[in-house]
């Protein structure tokens, strides 16, 4: 096996992919990529199982086919050091041994037989959606910070996709905290439900390009995502999502209208007076003006901050865990928020006061008794 390659168009497709490899794995040959050169290109892959992800790369020259796995560490250090080079990589097909040639350099290092890397699965029966990548990236971007990490409900340490003809609906919760996006500019022919990981949604988030349409494919137990020269095939999370509808209460007569800005930063410094274990920050709402507070009786330490809000509804005083608040706040883009309370201790929906009609957006975050 022999092939000659830039070494930055190589380095910048195995970056793409790298994030699949866990730092530590219990089969040795995870720690590799699998490189499998063709006549004319050469496909790599790395997995961890559970998902895995292919990048296809033009090469400059390929002769004598083959495939071998390579040490991925060694070899991304080893490219981060090359300015744009042409590299030649030669694999010796008995010993495995490879040999990197750039410039007046050469390095060594030993390939490992690819019969143990484990094969990208091939769906069967599966059903094609095309969306755009666009409506994907900020799909994700809104909910994965919302998805749990309690092994016992492996259901909740996802997002949740529900596509219909006429919607595409993404929900993630962790029980303390909900949010349900919706895109009307999306669609799918049949409805179907399924909920996706997120380690490789991280992925797909951070590497999808803009403006481009994401082929999907989707059966009973696996998702494909492929788009330009990347493929990333993922094994679905098997059970029932809970019903994320029955939780967000539908009569909420105490409206909070707020420009989001200066609130976020009013929470940020009252939340540093709060209870390190509860970060509990309390709204109390009257009239026109919200008195934001908090305090941590261990250490003698509080904090009060008035703000000027819009409010339609009875006086009232409810607390949140800041962080979570803090969370939702920055993820929403619009400058006004609006807060819909029914009671102390029902949950607070958090939805952007703006007119996108292709973007529906609600969170759900649920209150902290007040100690009082």
């Amino acid at each position: 096996m022999k092939f000659i390659v830039s070494s930055t168009v190589l380095l910048k497709n195995l970056q793409l992919i790298s994030g699949v490899i866990n730092p530590s794995n219990t089969l040795p040959i995870l720690d590799d990529f699998l490189f499998e050169l063709k006549e004319k290109s050469l496909l790599i892959t790395a997995s961890d199982l559970e998902t895995t992800m292919s990048v296809t790369v033009a090469l400059d020259m390929a002769e004598s086919p083959g495939v071998v796995t390579i040490p991925a560490k060694l070899l991304l250090d080893t490219l981060k050091t090359f300015a744009n080079v042409p590299i030649t990589i030669n694999i010796d097909d008995e010993t495995l041994g490879i040999e990197i040639s750039a410039g007046e350099g050469k390095f060594r290092l030993s390939g490992h037989k690819s019969d143990e890397f484990p094969l990208t699965p091939v769906l069967e029966e599966a059903t094609v959606i095309n969306i755009k990548s666009d409506i994907l990236k900020k799909a994700f971007n809104k909910t994965l910070f919302a998805t749990g990490n309690d092994e016992l409900r492996p259901v909740m340490s996802g997002v949740f996709c529900e596509l219909s003809p006429d919607d595409l609906t993404f929900v993630a919760t962790d029980a303390h905290k909900l949010v349900r996006y919706k895109r009307t500019d999306g669609s799918s022919e049949t409805s179907v439900s399924f909920i996706l990981p997120k380690k490789p949604l991280n992925q797909l988030k951070n590497i999808m390009p803009e403006e481009i349409e994401v082929k999907i494919e989707y059966n009973a137990t696996n998702a494909s995502f492929t788009f330009e020269n990347v493929n990333l095939v993922c094994r679905l999370i098997d059970g029932k999502y809970p019903n994320y509808e029955a939780v967000i209460p539908k009569q909420n007569p105490n409206k909070l209208t707020i420009d989001r800005t200066p609130f976020i930063n009013s929470i940020k410094r009252v939340a540093l007076y709060a209870n390190q274990s509860t970060n509990q920050v309390r709204l109390k709402i009257s009239g026109q003006e919200l008195t934001l507070s908090a305090e941590d009786i261990d250490y003698a330490n509080e904090a009060k901050e008035r703000l000027t809000c819009s409010y339609d509804g009875e006086d009232m005083e409810i607390g949140f865990n800041s962080k979570f608040l803090l969370d939702m706040l920055n993820n929403l883009e619009s400058d006004t928020i609006k807060i819909e309370m029914s009671a102390p201790n029902r949950a607070g929906i958090l939805v952007p006061v703006d007119d996108n009609k292709e973007e529906d957006i609600l969170m759900l975050v649920m209150p902290v008794m007040l100690n009082q």
